[in-house]
C-alpha cells in the first residue's frame, strides 16, 4: 500500500503500520500540509495526485491518501469523480480516508453519527454536508478549539471528555467519529465504546480494517475498538475504473 499522508507530523503512519498484519507493507509519501485551511486543502490535491503517479510508477497495489479534509472539501460525489479519474488513469485502486469511513459506518450498520473535530465551523460543515451526501445522518459536528499545529499536543483525555459531552447531547446517535489522525486518540476508543455503548470511528482504524479486507486479510484485534475487533466486511467490493 501507497500511504499518502497529508502534514509531517508523526503518530499516525506509526499506527497504522504497527495495526496491519505481517505481509502487508507500506509505502509512505507526505504532502506537507501546514495550515488546515479550506485553501489549502484545495490547492495541495495536485501535490496529492504527484504522489499518486509516483506510487503507481512504483508498482504498489493501492495507493491510499489519507487525510479526510483534502477531498471532502470536494464534496461526496466531487471525491469520487477525482478518485474515477485516477483509477482509469493510473489502473489501481485510489481509496481516501471518506471512502474508508463511510464503508466502515456501512459495516457497522450504523446511520446516526455524533462528530468530533479540531477543525472549524466552516470546515466541520462541508464534513457534515459529505456524510449527508454518503447517506449518513449527522447529528453534530464539533471542534475543539486548537491550533491545527498544536493538535498532536492534545491530550486524548481531554478529547473523550469532548466526545463523551457531545454524545450526551446527542444520545440518539448511533456512532462517535473523531475525524482526523493528527491527534493521538486510539487509547481512548475501546473506552468510549465501553462507556456509551455505540461503535466509535477512527481514521487509523478504518484505514487499517479497509486495507485488511481490500487484501483479504481477516486479523482481528482487541483493544482498538469494535471495527478491528470484529473486522466486518465490506458490504462490496470495487474494481478500478479502466480506460476504454
Amino acid at each position: 500500500m501507497g500511504l499518502i499522508k497529508p502534514t509531517h507530523r508523526p503518530g499516525s503512519l506509526e499506527e497504522t503500520i504497527r495495526l496491519l498484519p505481517e505481509g502487508i507493507g507500506v509505502i509512505p509519501m507526505t504532502v506537507g500540509i501546514s495550515e488546515g485551511s479550506v485553501r489549502e486543502f484545495h490547492d495541495v490535491l495536485g501535490t496529492i495526485e504527484n504522489h499518486v503517479r509516483e506510487l503507481a510508477e512504483i508498482g504498489v497495489d493501492l495507493v491510499a491518501p489519507a487525510g479526510a479534509p483534502p477531498f471532502m472539501v470536494h464534496g461526496y460525489e466531487g471525491e469520487r469523480r477525482i478518485l474515477d479519474r485516477w483509477e482509469r488513469t493510473y489502473g489501481l485502486p485510489v481509496v481516501t480516508s471518506g471512502v474508508t469511513q463511510v464503508e466502515a459506518i456501512r459495516a457497522l450498520g450504523v446511520s446516526r453519527m455524533v462528530g468530533i473535530t479540531y477543525f472549524p465551523d466552516e470546515l466541520n460543515e462541508m464534513f457534515a454536508r459529505y456524510f449527508t451526501d454518503a447517506g449518513v445522518t449527522v447529528l453534530a459536528m464539533d471542534g475543539i478549539d486548537v491550533a491545527f499545529d498544536q493538535v498532536q499536543k492534545l491530550s486524548s483525555h481531554e478529547v473523550y471528555a469532548h466526545a463523551k459531552a457531545s454524545f450526551l447531547r446527542h444520545p440518539d446517535a448511533d456512532l462517535i467519529y473523531l475525524l482526523g489522525a493528527g491527534w493521538r486518540v486510539l487509547d481512548i476508543i475501546s473506552v468510549l465504546e465501553e462507556d456509551l455503548d455505540v461503535p466509535v470511528l477512527h481514521s487509523v482504524a478504518a484505514r487499517v480494517w479497509h486495507t485488511q479486507r481490500h487484501f483479504r486479510v481477516g486479523r482481528r484485534t482487541q483493544g482498538f475498538g469494535r471495527l478491528l475487533a470484529e473486522l466486518p466486511p465490506l458490504a462490496a467490493a470495487r474494481q478500478p475504473a479502466v480506460e476504454a
